[in-house]
């Protein structure tokens, strides 16, 4: 993250350096297709640098819990060399073990030689992806989430007004009362239980495209308001935005964004994800901002890694090194801001705790910056929870797609989060406030224990923001 302000997008940048090209990988002629993909996907110089020392075998959480080798980065790094090398086949094993991994990146920063383990499991996963084949109703899900829903806004408008329906309706107590529930998976039978109230109505459509620094601006920037965060966390969008606004930054919102692409990304979908990446680079390219806000953890790291994502593309790649550079989490930019409002616990004391979003954490190498904020509350003790940044399971949907392991990473988590005596438990990310909360509802007390975003926490503990309900609707270019 770049901290000083910068003029607009499209400024001239440093050429960026990819991964390594062709020239440094070995002359293998695999017959398996899969192994040719492989080989062809896999950046060969980032495999080679793995020192096989060993030091993110305690930082991994599926080789905690199951002391195999093949479960931690350095085993799955050795797998996918062997395939890579024509030493082993790509079978069905292969396959679910790089799935089993939950991409948290707890490896990286305990890496000495730096090895980027999230991009190697990416282009894995991609590559194992090419050659799938899926059963017609995983087939048809995939095609659903990735291709029909998660790129379309006004979809995705659809999906929230529709589970609203549901969730307002009766639908939902129907639904539970005849046991349809018990139709689905388990996880997924959890999830619906958890759900926040959904909203057709997202940040733009409450707040419009620009909302005004009170004062004096401090900089421009840009919100990124998210898929799913605009569906299930929209009022957290907007409390964002007054937060920013309250410190002393203009905030606008393209309309034109879309989904970050990580998703897309962590299941195997790069192409996909770079066709996000580029529309998203079209929609900030001349805001003339000088940082890309991101509240979820999630998406701030995808977007984070554009450069990485679009270094092949002869007509993106240079502005999407200057777009990442932008970055930045809404805690790290409140905190670089000298006109903070004010936070106070109106009811005397409470004690807060706080997990870690992995990909904050581990991909954009942030974690002081929300513990800093919440100490700023007056009348909020905190207390640090054990192993805050072990990842909870949810890992996007892999506590929908690998429910027993991401079942046992959260029920040690929750040892840990009950052991603070918090009465609320904050993080950074929607998935893991939603698997936190099913976490509280598992294995703890609802009663005692409330999940949040931050930026929510913070939000109903300032002063009244200065109203955006007449801020411009106006297109922001």
């Amino acid at each position: 993250m770049a901290d000083g302000i910068h003029g607009g997008l499209g400024l001239a940048v440093q050429p960026h350096s990819g991964p390594g090209s062709l020239l440094g990988k070995p002359d293998v002629r695999h017959a398996n297709p899969v192994s040719r993909t492989v080989l062809a996907k896999l950046d060969y110089d980032q495999l080679t640098n793995c020192m096989r020392c060993g030091f993110c075998l305690p930082a991994c959480p599926t080789f905690r819990e199951t002391g195999l080798e093949p479960e931690s980065p350095r085993g799955r790094i050795a797998l996918m060399k062997a395939v890579a090398d024509g030493i082993m086949e790509p079978d069905k094993a292969f396959a679910e073990q790089m799935n089993h991994c939950l991409g948290c990146r707890a490896c990286e920063p305990a890496c000495p030689a730096d090895v980027k383990y999230g991009q190697l499991l990416e282009q894995a996963r991609d590559a194992i992806e090419d050659h799938a084949q899926h059963s017609l109703p995983a087939k048809g899900a995939r095609r659903l989430f990735f291709k029909d829903v998660l790129p379309h806004r006004s979809r995705l408008k659809w999906l929230g007004r529709s589970l609203s329906f549901y969730q307002k309706s009766g639908l939902r107590q129907v639904a539970r009362g005849t046991g349809i529930m018990k139709l689905f998976p388990a996880a997924m039978r959890e999830m619906e239980q958890i759900l926040p109230d959904a909203s057709g109505k997202g940040v733009v459509d409450r707040i419009g495209t620009v909302v005004p620094a009170k004062g004096e601006p401090i900089a421009r920037v840009a919100l990124f308001r998210g898929c799913i965060m605009d569906v299930l966390f929209s009022e957290t969008n907007v409390r964002t935005a007054e937060l920013l606004a309250e410190a002393g930054f203009e905030v606008v919102i393209p309309d034109n964004q879309v989904c970050c692409g990580a998703l897309h990304a962590h299941s195997g979908e790069l192409d996909q994800a770079r066709g996000l990446a580029r529309s998203n680079l079209d929609a900030f390219r001349d805001a003339g901002i000088q940082h890309i806000v991101s509240n979820a953890g999630g998406c701030g790291a995808q977007l984070a890694e554009y450069g990485h994502l679009m270094h092949g593309d002869e007509q993106y790649a240079e502005l999407a090194v200057e777009f990442a550079s932008r970055v930045v989490d809404v805690s790290q930019l409140l905190l670089s801001s000298d006109r903070l409002p004010a936070f106070t616990e109106q009811s005397g004391s409470v004690r807060v705790t706080y997990q870690d979003s992995c990909h904050l954490r581990n991909g954009m190498r942030s974690s002081g910056a929300p513990r800093q904020l919440i100490r700023q509350v007056a009348g909020a003790s905190f207390a640090e929870m054990k192993e805050a940044d072990r990842c909870c399971g949810s890992a996007g949907i892999y506590n929908v797609t690998q429910p027993e392991m991401a079942g046992q990473i959260l029920e040690h988590k929750m040892e840990h989060a009950n052991a603070t005596g918090a009465a609320y438990l904050l993080t950074s990310n929607p998935g893991c406030l939603l698997q936190m909360k099913l976490g509280v509802q598992k294995h703890g007390d609802p009663a005692a224990m409330k999940v949040m975003h931050v930026v929510d926490f913070l939000h109903e503990r300032m002063g009244e923001p200065a109203s955006l309900s007449a801020a411009g609707k106006q297109g922001w270019l």
